[in-house]
This record gives structure tokens, C-alpha cells and sequence, in this order.
């Protein structure tokens, strides 16, 4: 008698599960360790040295430009010629705009008189502003979503005492605008890549600024920045850093002082302070005012207060380039800040006059390697 044999079509057939979770487990680990590090360094706002632990005693100054001449102050070519008033009382201050709030879309002239000038005894009539529909060319802008109209901000400034009138000097201050970026970076030799935005609003009075960058698995960072515009530009009252929880600075001028959340020591509010977010709009009014007083290998300085503490950050000027960036091709100046010690990043920002001479790019280099670019891809009415 034969043995039945089974027919091969119904014979079982034995599948080994393929072991891929050990190598899944191990990828997802390595891009979490990567992004968990990123959110820890967001290029718009810079890594503070002091923060790192490694304790740095710097004096703390102020911007200093060396002026060839004085600068005259420009006034817009299409605003009607006026006397300009005395200067009035500082108010107290008020609550900086909410992103809801509504937002300045036409520019506005605030001028200051040197305090040794002498005024009139009596100033004519101020004629009344044009109508908002009134063309007023404040910044050439090329791209394809241009941002508002800027506003202009004169101020008496002096590097150095002297017998002779200080000479007058504006402010540009950007337009309201949202920027988005596109962030690329490196740790330990593990690419990764987020979205990175910037949300500026002001009012001509008060202004809100705002940076986040995120990620879909992590979550996000966020910091703000909110204070008043005036003749000196902007001056911060309070700036903030989200990761999980928040930490802030409270900059309190009537004690000339800032503290901190964090319960760490008080450090002196100097003339000019920035924090680590209104410092590149500080930065980007100044250049719109007169890109010729950036020469090639001078500096700009300033007192820049983070959550924990403050520095002072030196940006060199260096020379205009044109940048190939996801959004397209941009003219931009470069600003260099080098590292305060060997745990402290080195930082290069490119200012472009087509986004109103906000961040079109910024890296930040490590002494090990690691980086992040942040560079620029759209821009959007806020």
C-alpha cells in the first residue's frame, strides 16, 4: 500500500516573523536623542555662554559704531516737512500688543531733538498725517509676500562726550510680518529637520515678537519678546523661553534693574538692552536706517539678557552676500558673533533688505561640529 501524500497546495507552511525592531528601536532612539537636543538650541535665540556653566565676567556696554561724520537724520520723501515738538513725558508702560491686537500698517515718523538744540518758543500747527491709502515708500521690497510698510524712529545718539550736538539717528523698525523657516542640523552625526517661524507685530507703540520652532513627535519652543518702541528703538519689558515649562526676565527701568523667574541674581539694566529676540530687530532697525554706517570689520554691541542671565554679544560687520535659500535668492549682510568660550556656539546671521533686514539665515556652529541653519522659505502677512 502507498503512503497518502499530501498535495503540495495544501501543505503548511511555516513563516518566520523577520526581526526588524531592534533596528526600528534603535533609529527611533537616535532621532529623539537628535531632536531632543535641538530643542534645546534655537537659533533664533542664541545659546547663552553663562547659561552652559561656564562663568564669564565681562563688562557690560553699550552699541558702539564710530561715525566718520553725523548722520541727518532722512525723512520720508512723501511726509510733509514739520517742526518737530518737544520731546514728551515718558508715560509709564503699557501692556505690549497681543498677536489679536491690531497691527501698525502705515509708517510713523517719531523724531527726537538733540537735548543741547534750542527750540522755538512756539511750534506751528502740525499738519495732519496723509490718509492711510497714501503711498509712502519706506523699503524697496522684492519678494513675493513682501512684509508691511516700516516704521521709522529717530533718536539722539553720541558714542562719545562732546561740546559739539549730538547727531540725530533713526530707527527703521520692520513692518508686521510672519516669517517661516526651513531648520536643518546635525548632532552627533544624526541629520535631522523642523519648521522654524517668526511672528513680529507692532502698533507703533508697543510691539510683540515671537519664535517657535517644532517638531511633530517633541512638541515645540517657543520665545516671546514683548516691550515698547521708542526713540531708542525697542525697549524689551519682558522676554520669555518655553520649552516644557516657561523662565522669563522682567526688565524693570524704574529700578534699572532685570530679574529673573529662574530666582537667579538681578544683573543692571543699561541704556540699550536687548534680549535674545528683540536683539535682531534691534539689530535689523539700525542697518534699515543706514546700511553705510556697516563697514566691513567694525562691531556692534550690546547688553543681550536670556532667561537666566546676561551677556554681552559682539556682532562683527562683514561683507554683503547673496544667499541661495529655499525661498529664493536674497542680497543679505553678514554679522558674525563668535563664541565667549569653548561651550558657547559661534554664530553667523545674514540681514536681508527684501525681509525689511530681519534674519534671512542663521547658523550656529559648535566647537564639536554639530550646527544648526535656519534659513529662509516663505514670508506671510501676520
Amino acid at each position: 500500500m502507498l503512503p497518502t501524500q499530501t498535495p503540495p497546495h495544501l501543505q503548511p507552511v511555516t513563516c518566520r516573523p523577520r526581526r526588524q525592531w531592534p533596528r526600528l528601536a534603535a533609529l527611533t532612539a537616535a532621532v529623539l536623542l537628535g531632536h531632543g537636543l535641538l530643542l534645546s538650541s534655537t537659533p533664533l535665540a542664541l545659546p547663552s555662554h553663562a547659561e552652559s556653566g561656564a562663568p564669564v565676567e565681562r563688562p557690560f556696554t553699550t552699541r558702539t559704531i564710530v561715525l566718520a561724520s553725523p548722520v541727518q537724520a532722512v525723512t520720508p520723501p512723501h511726509l510733509p516737512s514739520r517742526r518737530v515738538p518737544p520731546s514728551p513725558t515718558r508715560q509709564p508702560a503699557v501692556a505690549p500688543a497681543s498677536p489679536t491686537a491690531q497691527v501698525k500698517t502705515e509708517p510713523l515718523v517719531l523724531a527726537s531733538t538733540p537735548a543741547t538744540e534750542a527750540l522755538p518758543e512756539a511750534a506751528p500747527p502740525v499738519p495732519e498725517s496723509p490718509p492711510a491709502d497714501t503711498p509712502v515708500e519706506v523699503a524697496s521690497l522684492a519678494t513675493q509676500n513682501p512684509p508691511e510698510a516700516a516704521v521709522t524712529a529717530a533718536t539722539a545718539e553720541a558714542d562719545t562726550p562732546s561740546a559739539e550736538p549730538p547727531a540725530a539717528y533713526q530707527y527703521t523698525i520692520p513692518g508686521s510680518v510672519r516669517i517661516k523657516y526651513d531648520i536643518k542640523g546635525e548632532i552627533k552625526g544624526i541629520p535631522y529637520f523642523v519648521n522654524g517661524e517668526l511672528l513680529w507685530l507692532h502698533d507703533g507703540k508697543t510691539y510683540d515678537a515671537r519664535t517657535e520652532i517644532s517638531h511633530f513627535l517633541l512638541g515645540s519652543r517657543v520665545q516671546t519678546s514683548k516691550g515698547e518702541l521708542t526713540l531708542q528703538g525697542l525697549e524689551p519689558i519682558r522676554f520669555g523661553d518655553k520649552v516644557r515649562s516657561e523662565v522669563a526676565a522682567h526688565f524693570e527701568r524704574s529700578k534699572n534693574k532685570v530679574s529673573f523667574s529662574a530666582n537667579t541674581p538681578d544683573v543692571p539694566l543699561l541704556p540699550g538692552t536687548q534680549d535674545q529676540l528683540s536683539v535682531f530687530v534691534q539689530l535689523a532697525s539700525m542697518l534699515g536706517s543706514d546700511p553705510n554706517l556697516f563697514t566691513a570689520g567694525s562691531s556692534v554691541t550690546f547688553q543681550t539678557v536670556g532667561p537666566r542671565s546676561a551677556e554681552v554679544w559682539v556682532f562683527k560687520v562683514g561683507t554683503w552676500e547673496q544667499l541661495a535659500l529655499p525661498g529664493g535668492t536674497l542680497r543679505a549682510l553678514k554679522f558674525t558673533k563668535d563664541p565667549l568660550g569653548e561651550n558657547d556656539a559661534r554664530a553667523e546671521v545674514w540681514l536681508a533688505p527684501d525681509l525689511n533686514n530681519l534674519p534671512a539665515r542663521i547658523r550656529l556652529t559648535q566647537g564639536n561640529g554639530d550646527f544648526v541653519d535656519q534659513q529662509w522659505r516663505t514670508t506671510q502677512k501676520p
